[in-house]
């Protein structure tokens, strides 16, 4: 960007986060919350709010809105009560949304994160709370007519609300990618923002440099990849900034992204918390959350990404960046995590997750729940390289390939079978390396003569000689040991 008028400012973004749940029903009744399932198929007169039904609370919707809240280092509000939000959208057949307005079960919290230069910065979260989904309207599906799908109405929801920390696109970015990172180590939310089970909505203001009040804020919605997120405040950066140059004033609205455009552009003007006529849900009584139950779902909380790239780091040596490759899936650290209980090669066993392990993965377009090898095959794999057993591109090119073809062979037998065995008899071996001194006397005069990268063309020999057996520690010491005595 470049040091012109847009150095004048400094941008200002708060995102609010919707994290769809992982239950199998919904937020205040017993109907199927599954994806996918034919349009207007999982309603009732409940989730369409029909005269004379009333709602019940979901208890898994507390139990997952308690561990997001631990996990983002929150303050769990023990008196929580309920309130319809007012508004009409021909998807939402109740006119209202039970959520929670003035007491959000979770406040107070923060989100640690990476900012432009690498440098972690600390992002407030101002509040989440629980609350249930609309329907779906489609608009693209029918030439003439908007489709609705009620399936959606009712579906539980946490709303993740940040503090207006962050200051550039890459940390909103940095942000969003922790948040879902979050939900999926806990288990609550698949994160899948295509599909719309995690959604994101940007407050985006400006102001000059140095300024402590805050500019006129834009949410922009329907996004629906954290790049765009991204993509939309970079636009909206110098959109807000081009207005206010010209002399011209910012509305505060809610605007759409548009993905292919890279642009924003408006939809209507932005809500106040006055146009949803808040009250109290009259039909929920108020849920308490004792302290007991909160040290329950924490003793029950997965280890979480922070903590697993602490002890990957300092417990095991790894450098930043691997463990950050091996927790960016939650699947992948806790496989990786039961493999370092197996063998204490850390580094060998990074290597192999972040190498071997993950290309499998890529390769097949799959999932590490189906990679055919446990744990402790690989364990074993690097127990063998480890003994001088097999060599490491014997292990990794032949061994492992043979045995994901065959996940219940024992590997030490299958590398038998595969004659992949290294040779470690030190008369066999010293034969060898005699034999191959011998075949090129000018190249070992050469080394007398100083040129010691010759020794690489002699393993290489040795190697050809042994079908690549050889065990290359106890090669290179022979032959340095008989180059020394000529």
């Amino acid at each position: 960007m470049e040091n012109t008028i847009y150095d004048k400012y400094e941008l200002v973004v708060g995102l609010e986060v919707h994290a769809q749940l992982n239950t199998q029903s919904k937020a205040y009744c017993a109907d199927s919350a599954s994806y996918g399932a034919a349009p207007n198929s999982q309603v009732s007169p409940i989730s369409l709010g029909h005269p004379g039904t009333l709602p019940k609370l979901n208890e898994r919707v507390l139990e997952f809105a308690v561990k997001l809240g631990l996990a983002m280092n929150c303050q769990i509000r023990r008196w929580n009560e309920f309130a319809r939000k007012n508004y009409f959208y021909a998807d939402l057949p109740k006119g209202y949304q039970i959520t929670q307005h003035t007491t959000p079960i979770c406040y107070e919290g923060y989100l640690d994160v990476q900012n432009d230069n690498n440098e972690t910065r600390r992002i407030g979260i101002t509040r989440i709370h629980m609350e249930e989904d609309a329907g779906k309207s489609m608009h693209d599906q029918d030439a003439y007519d908007s489709l609705i799908d009620l399936n959606r109405c009712g579906v539980p929801l946490l709303e993740i609300v940040s503090e207006p920390d962050m200051r550039t696109p890459r940390e909103a970015y940095n942000y969003l990618t922790e948040v879902r990172k979050l939900v999926r180590y806990l288990d609550i939310c698949d994160g899948n923002m295509e599909e719309g089970s995690l959604r994101c909505d940007a407050n985006i203001s400006v102001r000059l440099k140095g300024s402590e009040k805050l500019g006129t804020k834009v949410e922009v919605k329907n996004m629906n990849s954290i790049r765009n997120v991204q993509r939309a405040i970079e636009y909206e950066f110098k959109r807000q900034i081009d207005v206010l140059e010209a002399g011209g004033s910012l509305d505060s609205e809610t605007r759409s992204f548009d993905a292919v455009a890279g642009t924003t552009f408006s939809l209507r003007s932005k809500e106040q918390a006055n146009d949803y006529r808040y009250f109290p849900e009259p039909d929920l009584q108020p849920v308490i959350v004792e302290e007991s139950y909160v040290q329950e779902v924490r003793a029950a909380m997965p280890p979480l990404p922070a903590e697993l790239v602490a002890k990957f780091t300092k417990e095991y040596g790894l450098n930043e960046y691997d463990a950050g490759v091996i927790t960016d899936a939650r699947e992948v650290a806790l496989y990786f995590n039961e493999l370092t209980s197996l063998t204490a090669n850390y580094k060998q066993a990074a290597n192999w997750v972040m190498g071997p392990v993950k290309s499998w993965i890529n390769a097949e377009a799959s999932h590490i729940d189906d990679f055919p090898l446990q744990p402790k095959n690989i364990a074993a794999i690097i127990q063998l390289v480890d003994e001088g057993v097999l060599s490491h591109s014997a292990a990794s090119q032949k061994l492992f390939p043979a045995m994901l073809e065959q996940p219940t062979a024992e590997p030490l037998a299958l590398a038998k079978s595969l004659n992949l065995v290294q040779e470690r008899n030190e008369d066999e071996l010293r034969g060898h390396v005699e034999a191959v001194l011998a075949a090129w006397p000018d190249k070992v005069a050469e080394f007398q003569g100083g040129k010691k990268g010759v020794l690489g063309l002699f393993m290489g020999e040795v190697m050809k000689r042994t079908q690549g057996k050889a065990d290359p520690r106890m090669t290179n010491q022979l032959l340095t040991e008989i180059l020394s005595k000529n």
